[in-house]
């Protein structure tokens, strides 16, 4: 693992590029590194992992950190990752942000099963697993993210807005603001407020965006 270009990138975030945060994503990146050549969790691995998948996932967390702010208020910071597939965003989101009540979400039992060997190397005592088609999950949550759904459906957001608390909001991990902006035609409705910000990810040349949404009540 090239933990000088994981130290670089997450110091160019503003977040430590050592201790427990470090030490977490390096275990984590082995973990993949050695279960995804017989269970193919993500399409990526080496430097392309690290840029693609880890510092992708927390590149917009100073905007999480503000969305939670305001959607849990006083309340409890729970966010779910929905379709997490190999834990992406939410075990590096969980290794952040420890004050944080992280449940990963995903249908699939070899997935599954990958999350809780994760959880239980990583020391992930804020993490909950379930094992649920997101089209079935019924939870409560202050904020819903994902990075897997392409592009936004209709039906299927009507069980993401419903799996948020009073107050939630939902922050999908998307790609060109354009395109993201054009998949809202499909949700119409569903939504009282948008917003799209631009995310930039270290050493990562392609467009990202984080694309916020209010539950229409």
């Amino acid at each position: 693992m090239n933990k000088d270009l994981l130290s670089a990138g997450l110091g160019m975030l503003g977040l430590p590029s050592d201790g427990a945060l470090m030490d977490g994503l390096a275990l984590y990146t082995q973990l993949i590194a050695e279960l995804n050549p017989t269970l193919g969790l993500v399409g990526a691995s080496g430097d392309e992992f690290i840029i693609k998948h880890l510092l992708d996932s927390l590149a917009p967390l100073s905007e999480l950190d503000r969305l939670m702010d305001k959607a849990a208020g006083q309340g409890e910071p729970t966010l779910a990752d929905l379709g997490t597939g190999a834990g992406l965003p939410g075990i590096p989101l969980a290794l952040a942000r420890p004050q944080w009540h992280v449940t990963l979400v995903d249908r699939m039992t070899r997935r599954i099963n990958v999350l809780d060997t994760a959880k239980i190397a990583l020391g992930l005592d804020n993490v909950n697993i379930v094992e649920e088609q997101v089209e079935r999950y019924r939870g409560s949550h202050a904020l819903i993210t994902f990075r897997a759904f392409r592009p936004f459906e209709r039906k299927l957001f009507r069980k993401v807005f419903g799996a948020c608390a009073p107050g939630g909001l939902v922050a999908a991990y998307k790609g060109k603001a354009d395109k993201a902006r054009a998949e809202l035609a499909a949700i119409d409705g569903l939504y009282s407020a948008v917003d799209i910000k631009t995310v930039t990810v270290p050493f990562l040349p392609d467009e990202r965006c984080l694309v916020e949404l209010s539950p229409a009540r």
